[in-house]
């Protein structure tokens, strides 16, 4: 297997990218990124500085990773979707003189295995998206999502529950959840109006 990086996209010499992927048109990968094995990274994304991706990720058009951002494997960001890593985001400092890189500090967003966030998403640094969680089409992400859920809206609120499959969980009662395309069980580990509550997978 081989990288296959088209003739505009500007990838930094220190950037690390595992076989399989592909970096398309007008895309950007900064200075030692880490690009896992058969990543797509779509025409004109950006991945800031040092930013990592796992294994078999998409970064779908125009969306934009800042650094120091990390993705786990399987993770899906579609298009426009935006990353940030600046919670206090000015110009300028106080007395007027244009902020260098010294003048802040960088904080990242954490996505886990197999979560997706929707096209035009904004996740508001520091965030974790826990594995398997979808994130709406235009929804801006202010707090942790847990493990499984379904957020949308602004600021983006749980409305239900997904699996792996990317499927919308059907309710079993009992605080049980089966997933209508694998037919896999899981349960709530809490109440339905906790914030951090999730789901596990319940053993057949």
């Amino acid at each position: 297997m081989t990288v296959r990086i088209v003739d505009s996209a500007d990838v930094a010499d220190s950037a690390k990218i595992g076989d399989g992927s592909v970096i398309w048109h007008l895309a950007q990968v900064r200075e030692h990124a880490r690009i896992g094995r058969d990543c797509v990274v779509g025409r004109g994304a950006y991945l800031g500085t040092g930013v990592r991706l796992g294994d078999a990720c998409k970064v779908q058009n125009y969306a934009l990773v800042y650094e120091p951002a990390e993705l786990a494997d399987g993770v899906f960001v579609g298009p426009a979707a935006v990353l940030t890593n600046d919670t206090y985001p000015r110009a300028v400092n106080p007395d007027g003189t244009l902020k260098s890189a010294q003048d802040w500090q960088p904080v990242g967003v954490t996505v886990h295995r197999g979560a997706s966030i929707g096209a035009r998403a904004v996740c508001v640094a520091p965030v974790t998206i826990g594995e398997w969680a979808t994130v709406a089409a235009g929804a801006v992400v202010t707090q942790d999502v847990p493990a499984y859920a379904l957020v949308a809206g602004v600021p983006a609120r749980r409305i239900g529950w997904v699996g792996p499959a990317g499927h919308r969980l059907t309710a079993e009662g009992e605080g049980r959840w089966r997933c209508p395309v694998t037919g896999e069980l899981f349960e709530a580990t809490g109440p339905e109006e906790d914030p951090t509550t999730t789901l596990r997978k319940v053993e057949a």
